[in-house]
């Protein structure tokens, strides 16, 4: 985490108008819900879900990018495969590397050996969000799209089947599990997730705005392309 880091900077927040209600899916941005298996690569279907979002804002094609690519390259960034990693280190890896399409190198679940494939995208550097701060949160979903976030996924959100999604018992510091904002509402966020569509509301989730819940504000990025 330590060191200079000259293409990650905080996000800046403006003083402009921001929507009341924003949705990406309705726009064309989100990929359909993935399914990571056994694999702890959380990380990288957030990150890939930012990209995506990015991609398509920018170019109006949706692409789906591969998290393959990502678990079998990334370990030198300090990502650890199916044992974890961090949407930060995956988009500087992105930046220096690029990544391919889901279709040139699908997904297995297990980590590889790193294979070179045609680049479909590289990013110019990424953002990190003020921490714990959701109404800069809110100003990013809105204004630049698609969000990578870690959250904690205690039990009860493991079997979270629908509504809003509101637990005490929720830590918001002990996160250990990645996801991607895709909007929001008043009252809450619109999360994917990457345990494939059986899993909540045909694969996300809604979370409770304005408490900081399970600390889906702590730790968030996006890329820039």
């Amino acid at each position: 985490m330590g060191g200079y880091l000259p293409n990650s900077s905080l996000y800046e927040t403006s003083l402009g108008q921001v929507d009341d209600m924003v949705d990406w899916r309705k726009k064309g941005a989100v990929t359909p819900v993935k399914q990571q298996g056994q694999c702890g690569s959380c990380w990288a279907f957030s990150s890939t879900g930012a990209l995506e979002g990015q991609h398509q804002i920018l170019n109006n094609k949706l692409v789906s990018l591969s998290e393959q690519n990502l678990l079998d390259c990334t370990s030198s960034y300090g990502n650890m495969g199916c044992s974890g990693g961090l949407m930060t280190s995956t988009f500087k890896y992105v930046t220096d590397h690029g990544v391919t399409t889901e279709e040139k190198y699908p997904y297995t679940g297990i980590v590889g050996q790193c294979k070179q494939s045609n680049v479909v995208l590289k990013a110019k550097g990424y953002k990190e969000i003020r921490s714990n701060d959701e109404n800069s949160l809110q100003q990013a979903v809105s204004s630049v799209g698609p969000i990578s976030v870690a959250v904690h996924a205690n039990t009860n959100l493991q079997s979270y089947k629908s509504g809003v999604f509101s637990d005490r018992s929720c830590s918001n510091t002990e996160l250990n599990h990645a996801v991607l904002i895709v909007g929001y509402t008043p009252e809450y966020w619109i999360v994917k997730n990457s345990w494939g569509s059986a899993w909540g509301e045909h694969g996300y989730a809604k979370f409770r705005r304005g408490t900081n819940m399970c600390g889906i504000a702590a730790s968030a990025s996006f890329p820039v392309l």
